[in-house]
């Protein structure tokens, strides 16, 4: 791949391994893929990466090509985004907590929640501003494609891993506790989200 004059300078092994590492990571997005898993079923549920990798693309192609300087120079910005992300998840968190399907039912992700919740995944800014090379689009492609490869391979074992939790024969897990621990993780990552934003701005 092409070298570029800023950014990452990791090898094609370095980057695969730091992207999977935080791609595997548990959070929001991942949440979500895990509870698409066990409400829809592994097949069913593949449609959600596009929403999640569109996510992701959405904001590293732009942040890596251009706006990592404007980071670099304010970074309170960078702080008021993961703000901005926490209180997102906390919204997603408090709706999966409330939801009003009946415990029989599993609750419905869709690909929509799944993209939006990955736009404001702090995971996103951190490829792009740490890992994912910066310079042009032309240079960067490479680099996007096999990141691509990456969040399918990723995405695919979170959605797997929830429909393995709703199929195994082992012990029964009702929709309704997987919601609500789905949910749990969520305000988490949300608290300690706004916990890091608010210290940063003291």
């Amino acid at each position: 791949m092409p070298a570029t004059s800023t950014g990452s300078c990791m090898t094609i092994p370095e980057f695969t391994l730091a992207i999977l590492l935080l791609l595997c990571t548990p959070g929001p997005t991942n949440t979500l893929m895990a509870l698409g898993g066990y409400a829809r079923g592994w097949l069913k549920g593949l449609p959600l990466i596009a929403g999640e990798l569109g996510g992701y693309l959405l904001v590293i192609v732009p942040v890596a090509t251009l706006a990592a300087p404007f980071f670099d120079a304010y970074p309170q910005a960078l702080v008021w985004a993961k703000l901005a992300a926490g209180v997102w998840v906390l919204y997603l968190g408090y709706r999966l907590w409330t939801s009003e399907k009946q415990a029989k039912e599993a609750v419905e992700i869709s690909i929509r929640q799944v993209f939006v919740t990955t736009v404001l995944n702090p995971k996103a800014l951190i490829i792009a501003l740490v890992i994912m090379p910066h310079g042009g689009l032309t240079e960067l492609a490479p680099w996007l494609a096999l990141f691509a490869g990456l969040v399918l391979l990723a995405a695919n074992g979170w959605i797997a891993f929830g429909s393995f939790m709703r199929h195994t024969e082992r012990f029964e897990v009702k929709p309704i506790v997987v919601r609500r621990i789905a949910a749990a993780c969520l305000v988490l990552f949300a608290m300690i989200l706004a916990s890091a934003s608010i210290q940063s701005l003291a």
